[in-house]
């Protein structure tokens, strides 16, 4: 059986639609409908009823997806090993990436990584955490890395790196005697946040119930959809906000920007390695995130704290 076909065939059945799996493949949908009838020709049995609304998987279909699954998992494989024999490094690799990840901390890494191989492809989208889930589970790109302990099914996590946002504010917005915040403090200020669905929103709505609160506690402003959007508007003295630690280097040496600890509460995460469950790493993924651990190894930044277990990522 055609390994492209038997791979068209896994995306309409788990999409249950012709054209969403056109999507995900970067193909036409008639591909995918020639695709689909020739397997059914080979197998000399029909996969799919198709109405003009819905598709549904026939007996044969969901006989031959718990095998296919297999099929192609050992392919994936055979070709990897292949591969790490010839010590073949080319090829192509696309990753997710959350904001703050994605602005902030992996250009450095990517450099050492082109560096060293330079005839890897790499194409990088830099999304919210759900949405590179989403990405994820369509395999619309290879790995993730994320912000958030999104819990599902078909994901899994990896922590690699421990991350701490704090409160910023212009440097001159507080009197200078002002060294660290109130919880009660906090509610009463303009604050400044980024868009549901984000890590840095997650994390921080988690923390804060920590301290019995919630953002319905407190004077939100302005919702924005980016780190360097939040960055300008505390800058410009419309607010406060949290923001990691790792987005805020070069404005603290330029001293655009103050930080502030808050009474009782630290917000700190992990970033995270993201990818689909039971699913084969390409070799390319595979050497990126072995570098990657690599690296950060080095630089002595994996010495992860124990933080508290909880539903932020949901």
């Amino acid at each position: 059986m055609n390994y492209d076909r038997l791979k068209t065939f896994i995306a309409v059945a788990e999409k249950k639609s012709f054209s969403e799996a056109a999507k995900i493949l970067y193909v036409t949908q008639p591909t995918i409908t020639s695709q689909v009838k020739a397997l059914e020709e080979e197998l000399n049995t029909k996969l799919f009823e198709r109405t003009t609304k819905k598709v549904e998987m026939t007996q044969s279909a969901h006989i031959l997806l718990k095998y296919v699954r297999e099929i192609v998992r050992l392919t994936d494989s055979a070709q990897k090993e292949i591969l790490q024999i010839e010590n073949t490094f080319h090829g192509n690799l696309s990753m997710g990436c959350s904001l703050t990840i994605g602005e902030y901390i992996l250009p450095e890494f990517l450099k050492q990584f082109i560096n060293s191989y330079p005839l890897i492809q790499l194409s990088v989208k830099i999304v919210n955490s759900s949405e590179i889930v989403a990405k994820l589970k369509d395999q619309i790109i290879d790995v993730g890395l994320i912000e958030t302990p999104i819990e599902d099914p078909q994901i899994t996590l990896e922590p690699i790196l421990e991350d701490e946002l704090i409160l910023i504010a212009a440097p001159d917005y507080f009197p200078a005697s002002e060294v660290k915040i109130s919880l009660d403090k906090l509610t009463k200020l303009p604050l400044i946040v980024r868009e549901k669905g984000s890590g840095t929103r997650a994390v921080v709505d988690y923390y804060l119930t920590q301290g019995r609160l919630s953002v319905d506690d407190l004077n939100v402003v302005m919702e924005l959809g980016s780190t360097e959007s939040i960055k300008a508007a505390v800058e410009s003295g419309l607010g406060v906000s949290f923001i990691s630690k790792s987005a805020i280097k070069k404005e603290q040496r330029l001293k655009l920007l103050k930080t502030y600890p808050i009474e009782g509460i630290s917000l700190y995460r992990y970033f995270y390695i993201a990818s689909r469950k039971d699913h084969i790493l390409k070799s390319t993924t595979e050497l990126f995130l072995e570098e990657l651990r690599r690296i950060i190894q080095e630089k002595e930044a994996c010495n992860l704290v124990h933080l508290p277990t909880g539903n932020y990522g949901k």
